[in-house]
């Protein structure tokens, strides 16, 4: 019987791929102000400039392709029950072979739209199809990213606490563990579940974690060493 492997990936898992991250030295907040363009707030005051930012997003997704992290994790399929619940609002776990109903994006999906009348319409986007302004409509709906800003709920934290709680081993990969809901999903998982932290700069994290203190795609090859031998 398959043992169930959850992975937590962070933006680090796809700063391999070319993608730019928020907190890194020369990262998008170097470019914006956060909260002008990732916040609640942030829409309501000026919702051109947050769907020009992610227009800008979306073009830039489609300049990249899934790294050796992203490939490791659906390999392991093979192996275990994989999970992966996931910061990331990029569609390369899904791109690298993981099932989309073994994903669960906690802050959205950068591919994805919604209605601003009616939440439960989700709208996908196409490669030829990318961008949105406040007058798009689809299908008679104004839309807005299928995004969680800041100062909104995250409606995807109790399902992954749920897969957490189930995992019987834990992987984080590629997070500062510094923002949260999502930096304390950790703590769901069962007393001595095995949990391994691949980052190349880790947080300070419980002596029970094990550090692989490596790039992910470097990082994965050593756990997949580790998970396999």
């Amino acid at each position: 019987m398959k043992q169930n492997l959850v992975f937590l990936t962070g933006a680090g898992v796809s700063a391999e791929s070319g993608i730019r991250t928020f907190r890194d030295a020369d990262g998008l907040w170097e470019q914006y102000p956060v909260m002008d363009v990732c916040s609640a707030t942030g829409f309501a005051r000026n919702p051109a400039l947050i769907h020009k930012f992610y227009n800008e997003r979306r073009k830039q997704l489609l300049q990249v392709s899934p790294n050796d992290a992203h490939r490791a994790i659906a390999e392991l399929e093979k192996h275990f029950n994989v999970m992966v619940v996931t910061q990331n609002v990029d569609n390369l776990h899904e791109m690298a072979g993981t099932p989309a109903e073994h994903i669960i994006h906690l802050h959205g999906e950068l591919m994805k739209v919604r209605s601003l009348a009616d939440e439960s319409k989700i709208f996908e986007l196409s490669e030829s199809n990318l961008e949105t302004s406040p007058e798009t409509r689809i299908e008679g709906h104004p839309v807005r990213p299928h995004i969680v800003f800041f100062e909104e709920a995250v409606p995807m934290i109790e399902p992954a606490a749920e897969v957490v709680a189930h995992a019987d081993i834990l992987v984080i990969i590629g997070t500062s563990l510094a923002v949260y809901p999502a930096a304390g999903l950790m703590h769901y998982a069962r007393p001595g579940t095995p949990i391994y932290y691949i980052d190349p700069n880790p947080a300070s994290v419980n002596t029970n974690i094990k550090i692989i203190a490596e790039p992910a795609t470097m990082g994965m090859k050593t756990l997949t060493n580790i998970l396999l031998k």
